[in-house]
């Protein structure tokens, strides 16, 4: 138990699913367990009863919209941050990085919360980006966002910057998994066609930068050269790009793989989902800052393929250098799933990117900044 009790305010735009917001639920519990009072702002979504469940407090406040009414939440906020008391402002995306700044920034230096950002992307270039660099303390998710801050925006100084890398709970991911006989049931009862063959997963949202098609036509390729491979897509459709789902739908059809590509939606079992798979992919064909299914997979046991880019391959060089793909080599990820099924490379047990470490570094700042400012009053 802490000496004194903090009160941590985490800004993001949805609670719907995805690593930003699965990060924000996790610090949140850790907070609580550590007899804090956690408080998460967003729009709300399917994380919030879970978010609940393990004592945070939410405030379902559509700071995530871009819109020009959103402003009118500036006000709103501020008052919010002097009621409540709130030692830690912590944003998480832009346009709620924004609504926590204009709050902040107009309130007594001696009263108000210390801010704190974290660079969770590689964000386009720009001044309405730039908002995520103006914490007193920027969290980087991993070297390649330290870099990317580094490159962009040379005002930052380098001390401001912590890096502190997303984390993996061992105990959820341990190496060597198996799901149980009721779960292999369901699933197999679901898909009979995964029962034989190579399983090849990509996770990630119907998004047009996760790389499905270049996925789409590995399985082909493979297939191809009487490989009996079966690809399978884990991840909810965008309703905003509906279209680019039918797309990659019919990019099935057209190259002869309808039959030899799963579509799951949005799953919440993707441990058990990556335990019976070969293979893991990740083909953005944009940089990540960072690769949460790679180290997921790997710290499960099981062989991750990705491109050699951003966070995927600072990752992959650091714990499974052999699943590095030049970005775009589509003849190279054919290759690559061929070398894994042919030597069967051991994924070798690695000792970082966990969870309690990444916990105890983002309270470490918390407790830092409050800490410098107690002495900056003297």
């Amino acid at each position: 138990m802490a000496s004194r009790q903090l009160t941590v305010l985490q800004l993001l735009p949805h609670l719907e699913g995805g690593g930003v917001e699965r990060g924000t639920l996790d610090v949140s519990a850790e907070l609580v367990r550590r007899g804090h009072r956690s408080l998460v702002m967003s729009g709300g979504g399917r994380l919030v009863d879970g978010l609940n469940a393990t004592g945070g407090e939410h405030l379902q406040w559509p700071i995530g919209e871009k819109s020009l009414w959103t402003f009118r939440y500036v006000r709103r906020l501020r008052r919010f941050l002097q009621q409540e008391g709130v030692d830690i402002l912590h944003a998480r995306s832009r346009v709620p990085a924004w609504i926590a700044y204009l709050a902040w920034k107009k309130m007594d230096p001696s009263q108000r919360p210390r801010l704190v950002t974290t660079v969770h992307g590689l964000y386009s270039v720009s001044g309405y980006s730039a908002i995520m660099t103006r914490g007193e303390r920027v969290i980087a998710v991993s070297d390649t966002a330290r870099r990317y801050i580094l490159d962009n925006y040379p005002d930052v100084p380098e001390e401001r910057i912590s890096v502190i890398y997303r984390g993996v709970d061992r105990d959820e991911f341990p190496r060597g998994y198996t799901p149980p006989g009721e779960w292999l049931d369901t699933w197999y009862g679901s898909y009979p066609q995964l029962r034989k063959g190579i399983v090849l997963t990509l996770a990630g949202r119907l998004t047009r930068l996760k790389g499905h098609v270049d996925f789409i036509e590995l399985i082909a390729g493979l297939r191809n050269k009487g490989i009996d491979a079966h690809g399978l897509i884990v991840g909810g459709e965008d309703p905003r790009r509906l279209e680019y789902a039918r797309e990659i739908r019919d990019k099935c059809a057209e190259l002869g793989v309808a039959d030899h590509v799963v579509f799951t939606g949005h799953r919440s079992d993707v441990r058990e989902i990556y335990a019976v798979t070969d293979v893991v992919f990740s083909l953005s064909t944009k940089p990540e800052s960072f690769g949460r299914t790679v180290v997921e997979a790997l710290s499960l046991g099981v062989p991750v393929v990705g491109y050699d880019h951003g966070g995927v391959g600072e990752i992959l060089q650091q714990l499974f250098p052999q699943g590095r793909v030049p970005l775009g080599d589509k003849a190279g990820l054919i290759a690559s799933v061929e070398a894994i099924l042919s030597t069967g490379p051991e994924v070798e047990a690695f000792s970082g990117y966990t969870l309690q470490s990444m916990l105890d570094r983002t309270i470490d700042v918390y407790e830092e900044l409050l800490d410098s400012a107690e002495k900056a009053k003297g």
